[in-house]
């Protein structure tokens, strides 16, 4: 059984708005990477980000970027354990203008090796990504940080 999964939420913004959101570590540390997001998300870089849940800068590598369209990502596969397994998953959302000017974001992540391990990740990023949505869409309509003070 491959591992991997699928999650989706409208957002009442403008795709342009939204992606934007995402690409800038300035609004990713606003409402996602609570410990803050370095380096602008471009095909090619490097970028870092850090969670207050989960201390440490994490390491992201930007493997491709369509403005206002998909972003694809790789990072460390977490098992569960306090150290990485030792192998990358692939991270890639969408962007989609759906009616009245909203915005669908699908984010989907892959590559866990299918152990008992990799299941425990799959289902702790599917909930991170999951709350990653929420906090998206309370941030962009709303200007709440939906993040603060819920881990600490």
């Amino acid at each position: 059984m491959e591992l991997k999964f699928k999650v989706a939420g409208r957002i009442a913004k403008p795709v342009s708005e939204v992606f934007e959101a995402v690409v800038d570590p300035a609004q990713l540390s606003r409402y996602f990477t609570t410990g803050g997001a370095k380096g602008r998300l471009e095909t090619g870089a490097t970028v870092t980000w850090d969670f207050h849940d989960f201390p440490g800068a994490f390491p992201v590598k930007v493997i491709d970027v369509v403005k206002d369209r998909k972003i694809v990502l790789q990072w460390a596969a977490n098992e569960g354990a306090a150290e990485t397994a030792g192998y990358d998953t692939t991270v890639t959302m969408t962007f989609e203008p759906v009616d009245n000017g909203r915005t669908l974001v699908t984010i989907s992540e892959e590559g866990w090796r299918e152990t008992a391990g990799g299941l425990k990740g799959s289902y702790s990023n599917c909930e991170g990504w999951t709350g990653a949505l929420c906090a998206m869409k309370v941030w962009l309509e709303h200007g709440i940080n939906l993040r603060e003070g819920f881990y600490k």
